[in-house]
Order: C-alpha cells, then sequence, then structure tokens
C-alpha cells in the first residue's frame, strides 16, 4: 500500500468518530467523566456506536458499561449474547446481561411495545445499579426516517413527527443518541475499513412489522421514484418539528400548576388551540406515565367535552385515566 492510500484509508477511518464527537459537542450530549451505559445488541450500529465511544473514552474520561438483553425471540439470541460478552471483554469495558422471555407477555400488548419497554427498564436498572445517569443507544439517521415515516402513516402531530430525540430525558436518566446524524451506509463503511464483525438479525429482512415494509419497501421506493434524499429530507423534519414543539411545550409547562389535577376552564379557553392541547397531553402525561396510546381521537373527544357537553360529563382516556368537566373547571381521574 503507497502512502498517499495508506493516508487516504486513515483519514477515512477517522471520518466517523469524528462526526460523532462533533455531533456529542454540539448536542451537549456528554460531559467529561461521565459513567455511561451502552446498550449493545449485536448489530452493526450498536456496535460502532461502542467502538466509537471507546476511541472517545480517553479524550472524555468516560466510564462505560456494556449491556445487552436477550429477549429470548430467536433461536440464536444466546449467541449474540455471547458475542456482546465477548466484544465487551475485548474491549476492556464492563458488562453486564439481562433475559426475558418477550413471548410470554406477548399478550399484554403489541411485541414491539412489550420488548421496548423491557429493554428500557433493564437498561435503567443496570444504569441505577453502577450509578450512572446517561445510556447510549445506537440509533441512526435512517431509523429516524423510518420512525417519522411510520408514525406519519399511522398519524401524528407535532411531537410525533419530531421522531427519536438525540437526548430524551426519562426519569433520572438522559437518554442519548450520538449516531443520530449518521447514515446506516456509513456505519457499515466504519466496520468494514476497521474490520469489525457485528452480529445480523435476519428477521430486519422479513416484512413482519411496519418499520420493516417501510425499511425494506417504502423507502427504497421513494428514494428511487421520488426524492434520492429521502432519509435526509424527513430526518430534517424532525429536527425542525422538534425545535418547534420544544418552543411550544416550554410555553405549555408555563401554564402548568404544580401539581395540580385540574385545568381552570375560564384560563384554559383563552390559550390558542396548540397550547390547549399540548396542556392537556402534559396533564395526562404527568398522571399516566406516557401519551403513547392518546389518540387524535381522544383529543377531539375532550374538545368535545369542553365545547359542547354539560357539567358532570365525562371522557375515559388511557391507562385508567378520566376526565371530568364541571362548571368552572376539567379534572383529571385516575382509577
Amino acid at each position: 500500500m503507497t502512502g498517499e492510500r495508506a493516508g487516504l484509508l486513515r483519514k477515512e477511518r477517522g471520518m466517523l468518530p469524528d462526526k460523532v464527537r462533533s455531533a456529542i459537542k454540539k448536542q451537549r450530549l456528554l460531559s467529561k467523566g461521565d459513567k455511561v451505559v451502552v446498550g449493545v445488541s449485536g448489530g452493526p450500529d450498536s456496535v460502532a456506536l461502542l467502538y466509537i465511544l471507546k476511541s472517545l473514552s480517553k479524550e472524555l474520561r468516560l466510564n462505560l458499561h456494556v449491556a445487552h438483553l436477550d429477549h429470548m425471540l430467536r433461536k440464536d439470541s444466546a449467541g449474540d449474547r455471547r458475542f456482546v460478552e465477548n466484544l465487551a471483554h475485548r474491549l476492556k469495558v464492563p458488562f453486564t446481561c439481562g433475559r426475558i422471555n418477550i413471548k410470554e407477555l406477548a399478550g399484554r400488548g403489541s411485541l414491539e411495545e412489550i420488548a421496548r419497554n423491557a429493554r428500557l427498564a433493564f437498561l435503567f436498572r443496570v444504569a441505577r445499579k453502577i450509578k450512572a445517569k446517561k445510556i447510549a443507544l445506537g440509533h441512526n439517521l435512517d431509523d429516524q426516517a423510518e420512525t417519522v415515516l411510520m408514525r406519519i402513516i399511522r398519524g401524528t402531530g407535532l411531537y410525533g413527527l419530531s421522531g427519536i430525540l438525540p437526548e430524551r430525558r426519562m426519569g433520572k436518566f438522559k437518554i442519548i443518541r450520538p449516531l443520530l446524524e449518521v447514515r446506516r451506509r456509513e456505519i457499515e463503511k466504519y466496520l468494514r475499513n476497521k474490520k469489525i464483525k457485528a452480529r445480523t438479525d435476519l428477521s430486519n429482512l422479513e416484512d413482519i412489522y411496519l418499520r420493516n415494509k417501510i425499511r425494506n419497501r417504502l423507502l427504497p421506493l421513494l428514494e428511487k421514484k421520488y426524492n434520492r434524499n429521502i432519509k435526509e429530507v424527513l430526518a430534517n423534519l424532525a429536527l425542525s418539528a422538534g425545535c418547534d414543539y420544544d418552543y411550544l411545550i416550554s410555553q405549555a409547562k408555563r401554564k402548568m400548576r404544580k401539581g395540580a389535577a385540574s385545568i381552570t376552564l375560564k384560563e384554559f379557553l383563552k390559550l390558542p388551540l396548540s397550547l390547549k392541547r399540548l396542556l392537556l397531553r402534559l396533564h395526562i402525561q404527568r398522571l399516566s406515565g406516557d401519551t403513547r396510546r392518546l389518540t387524535f381521537r381522544h383529543m377531539r373527544e375532550i374538545e368535545d367535552l369542553i365545547y359542547n357537553r354539560p357539567p358532570g360529563s365525562v371522557v375515559d382516556l388511557p391507562r385508567g385515566l378520566s376526565l371530568l368537566k364541571r362548571q368552572s373547571c376539567l379534572v383529571f381521574r385516575k382509577s
């Protein structure tokens, strides 16, 4: 290999870590001395994330800890666990593994939602145990585009268009996604150049879930027939929507009374429609934990309650929550 070619290869190998370092700095995802749980499935994204964070760990004085949850959904899931354990050992990073049979919980909701909740609960347990405040996940720009498109298809508002956030506070922890500005092909190229192996989840190639159909069929069609930069366009849409949503939510929070489970109608009716809906969502989120099951139909029903129904009327909401209309206020009740 010539000196020029070797220099170009070294430069190329450094491009992705530099891009991630820039994103971390720009978005203030990490601070020097942070203890970070890195969720590693064994797939290309999480493996690349671990290698990049490890390469930056000395500079940023990071204390990394690998966490892997075996969902027991595939026959070779034990192979994923062994792969991640060996990887952590090779990189000299502490490792924690958990196992849960997701199929046994399948009757309690969608398999995707159950797996996601189980994974987050596991990561929180690990973070709590090692006293870490941050959890790093390997979502990339392609994941962002898929998420935005999936939410548009299912129906969403401004919050849903925000897609996957680079940083999200959940209780005492922060979920960070340092690869969110990185294309999947950049990650695959980085791994090839570094000769790093990763596990392949063959179920991602099957059109079982809506996300897989979007990834394998719809996005390639949109790229080929309509806009070759559709993934960047969708990711930019998420960024713009996220900025607007952040401002609106900050205004809505100023209207909330600390600890109150009611809204005064006289003040509420003076607000713009966007702030009314956000204020309702904030109250629902505070009482039920999240708004994942809250639909546009629920919001329309609440608005009908406010404007058209008499005092004493009630609207039932997800997770055992209800909203009672009184003469001068709206009262949230939890069963």
